[in-house]
């Protein structure tokens, strides 16, 4: 029983030192704290919860209009499309009026073909007399203007043609003259004898007047028998 008894006691011998030492640490000065310990793992996800109310955003809100912006520039041309399909036929047309029948006596008409037959040479810048009519046996209303002096005088306003040939040794120079203006000058030239010629479309007022002039290069041929000089002009159509 002795040991056991011992044993006993010394068991609440040392606990009672141990309590004592306690007791007498606790009234001391507090220790330095711990080092922290790691981050435990991950807990388990949780249940998913209920679904929650729509926000504000959810529901569009439309704004006023806004004021119309700029117009842009023009954009580029675009290709050429493909050509379309013939369209229908038109309906014809009202039938026109019955014409007059054709009268020459009523159209306006004005013309003149002359030649010359003359000996002797032109003067510088004078009015070339061509002295004979070409057609001179044609009925009254189909007769042709007169010429003054070799110079046609305009009766009916309008637009005329006049063309000329002359023969020449060597060289030649004609202008043909409206009123006191030379309109066109033609020279020719050859080793021999030559023919030239030139014709202009004009138009003209009436009274105007329109001659052929030779220039001081003018060797004109000079024959009575000879028809290779002439003057010719007719109106094209008449003028307002």
């Amino acid at each position: 029983m002795a040991p056991q008894w011992l044993s006993c006691s010394t068991a609440v011998f040392l606990l009672l030192v141990h309590v004592g030492q306690v007791t007498t640490q606790s009234c001391g000065t507090p220790g330095i704290p711990g080092i922290p310990g790691t981050h435990g793992p991950n807990g388990i996800v949780g249940p998913k919860g209920e679904k929650g109310d729509p926000g504000e955003g959810g529901q569009p809100v439309r704004g006023q209009k806004g004021l119309p912006g700029l117009r842009g520039p023009p954009g580029r041309p675009g290709l050429k499309g493909d050509e379309g399909l013939p369209g229908p036929r038109g309906n014809p047309g009202r039938p026109g009026e019955k014409g007059r029948p054709f009268n020459p006596s009523n159209q306006q008409k004005s013309y003149f073909s002359y030649k010359r037959v003359m000996s002797y040479a032109p003067e510088v810048d004078t009015d070339i007399f061509f002295n004979r009519q070409i057609l001179p046996d044609l009925d009254q209303q189909f007769q042709g203007e007169l010429l003054t002096n070799g110079s046609f005088t305009c009766v009916i306003k309008g637009v005329y043609f006049f063309s000329y040939h002359v023969s020449a040794k060597s060289r030649v120079c004609l202008k043909l003259v409206k009123g006191s203006d030379s309109h066109m000058t033609l020279c020719d030239s050859s080793e021999g004898f030559l023919v030239t010629s030139g014709s202009a479309v004009l138009e003209l007022e009436a009274g105007d007047t329109v001659s052929l002039q030779a220039t001081k290069y003018n060797n004109i041929v000079t024959s009575q028998s000879s028809t290779s000089h002439t003057l010719a002009g007719f109106l094209i159509f008449p003028t307002t």
